[in-house]
């Protein structure tokens, strides 16, 4: 588990998380073939508390997403499809606060993968750690999770642009910027975290 010095048992359970997807628009038939996530408590990541799951996209994925995310149409042909995943997923982040790096992007695509869970699906309050490093950092023109594990000094992992590598580089990114920030409440962090428009990744 990763501790920094300054605890924060003042926030609530955070569930970072990050998906991996087909293409860049839901709307336009995209889908999520990963998601991933893992529990902030008290300061810690929790990586004994992790979710992860590929999801069967019910298309084929596009050579330009694995170019990026290395996941093949072999990956997902055998996994669960979106609505077992999805509430499998929510179910592990029950109790916590949901956050992405730019949440928009993610939260797009829950928004109408859940219409594939029949209406039984309701998404809880999502945080956005790229809204929260434009808060913390207003004069840097870039806040992409490279660039943002760079200045922080996050090691950066082989398993970059997978879901739950991804969302441990934005969870530790998370707990440096709160310390950073000297945040010390909930309302603040969603203050300076609340969603806004979708930004690429």
């Amino acid at each position: 588990m990763n501790q920094y010095s300054h605890p924060v048992p003042h926030l609530p359970p955070l569930t970072v998380f990050d998906t991996e997807t087909t293409g860049l628009d839901p709307r336009r038939g995209h889908r999520i073939v990963e998601i991933a996530g893992v529990r902030v408590e008290n300061g810690e990541i929790r990586k004994d508390a992790t979710f992860v799951s590929y999801v069967n996209p019910e298309r084929a994925i596009p050579f330009e997403a694995k170019q990026i995310n290395r996941i093949s149409d072999e990956d997902v042909a055998a996994a669960p499809r979106i609505e077992t995943v999805l509430p499998q997923f929510l179910d592990f982040a029950r109790g916590s606060i949901l956050v992405a790096h730019n949440a928009a992007f993610d939260m797009s695509f829950l928004e109408v993968e859940k219409e594939f869970c029949w209406g039984y699906v309701e998404l809880p309050e999502c945080l956005c750690s790229l809204r929260l490093s434009q808060s913390i950092y207003p004069h840097e023109f870039r806040n992409n999770l490279d660039i943002l594990c760079a200045r922080l000094g996050v090691a950066i992992t082989p398993g970059r642009h997978r879901a739950l590598d991804d969302a441990i580089l934005a969870a530790e990114a998370i707990l440096k910027m709160v310390d950073a920030g000297k945040i010390s409440s909930i309302d603040e962090l969603r203050k300076r975290a609340g969603m806004k428009m979708m930004v690429r990744k």
